[in-house]
């Protein structure tokens, strides 16, 4: 049995089923992230295990316990809220050791406890401020001490770096996996930003509509996606339209020129598949695979260290692709005639 044991959990609102059939073991220091858009229901399952939220069916163990029934002050769990939460008329220090407080610990065991998570998350200076007297950065790492403090056995963080400007929560965010790593303790980390679940996750749950769409690491939701929805919300994705020819042997004809593919397709010969090739994978010219396809530059985005064209091409369709900046080289002319090239083992066939 894994540490964190999530089995068949659903959850209803009314009529409307927000969670339908969610099943999940984390093993012990393990960090997940749960990625997916807006109402998808990760928030709701983060809620159930937290014991915030009553399941309408299915069960939550921590540690061969089951803690389904239990309120969230008994269940061992930590909390980072989007919104830091801290209490404003209390000290950095009387935050962190509010939960300790609670709990009934001596005045000396807490000030031990409150000294070393301040250590812990880089400001040990700061006990005696208050949290308007502090950066939001700051704020979100006094409401992670605030939640490591009582030694949680699981760390919830529900959007913890949603509210930070961009150059924080990358810093935030390697702070957070690395307090993680040196505590060992097993985490759920909810976001709907693909860079935070692919950079700081062992293993990344995308969820759609209620369920888990698929399970994976990191590369392997990158770049085996299941479904064509993981295919199209993780990353930046070229969806191609071919034509199958024989699918038994693989044999496609994308944009007018044959392929063949490395594994049989799925369908029949003469009907329309979708295909799914990554803009890195593709190649301005001639030396980037055993397919070639001319067309014209449609479109340049400069992006800093990443230009990204898109080309139109002849047979039908366009394709995107990534080429770094050279300072020396200038990006390419709209409207010039270009081949591009990439290789039939970069090419997904996408399930609906």
């Amino acid at each position: 049995m894994s540490f964190l044991d999530i089995r068949h959990l659903q959850k209803s609102f009314g009529a409307h089923r927000v969670v339908k059939d969610f099943t999940l073991g984390i093993d012990k220091g393990e960090f997940v992230s749960f990625l997916g858009p807006s109402g998808c229901g990760k928030t709701t399952v983060l809620r159930m295990v937290g014991g915030f939220e009553a399941p309408t069916s299915g069960a939550v163990s921590i540690d061969g316990r089951d803690v389904t029934a239990l309120p969230a002050n008994r269940r061992k769990i930590g909390m980072v809220f989007q919104s830091y939460a801290l209490f404003p008329n209390l000290t950095v220090a009387e935050n962190v050791g509010f939960g300790l407080k609670v709990a009934g610990q001596g005045k000396a065991e807490i000030a031990r406890r409150v000294a070393e998570m301040l250590e812990l998350i880089g400001l040990p200076q700061l006990g005696s401020r208050y949290p308007f007297q502090l950066s939001g950065g700051q704020q979100q790492r006094v409401a992670l001490a605030r939640a490591l403090a009582p030694r949680p056995e699981v760390l919830l963080l529900d959007e913890p770096l949603s509210a930070l400007d961009a150059k924080i929560r990358v810093s935030l965010r390697d702070e957070i996996r690395r307090i993680q790593r040196d505590l060992g303790i097993t985490t759920i980390f909810v976001t709907h930003d693909q860079e935070e679940a692919l950079s700081m996750s062992d293993r990344v749950v995308v969820m759609h509509q209620g369920v888990a769409d698929q399970i994976g690491t990191p590369f392997e939701i990158y770049n085996r996606p299941a479904t064509r929805f993981v295919a199209e919300f993780v990353g930046t994705l070229n969806l191609i339209d071919a034509d199958l020819v024989d699918a038994a042997a693989g044999h496609i004809r994308l944009a007018g020129v044959p392929v063949t593919l490395d594994r049989a397709s799925p369908g029949r010969a003469g009907e329309r598949i979708s295909l799914a090739l990554r803009p890195e994978t593709v190649t301005l010219g001639r030396g980037g695979g055993d397919i070639v396809l001319p067309g014209r530059i449609a479109e340049v985005h400069f992006l800093g260290p990443v230009i990204r064209v898109r080309v139109s091409v002849e047979g039908g369709g366009s394709i995107a692709l990534d080429t770094f900046n050279q300072a020396d080289r200038l990006p390419p002319l709209i409207g010039a005639p270009v081949d591009i090239s990439m290789s039939h083992r970069d090419l997904l066939v996408l399930a609906a």
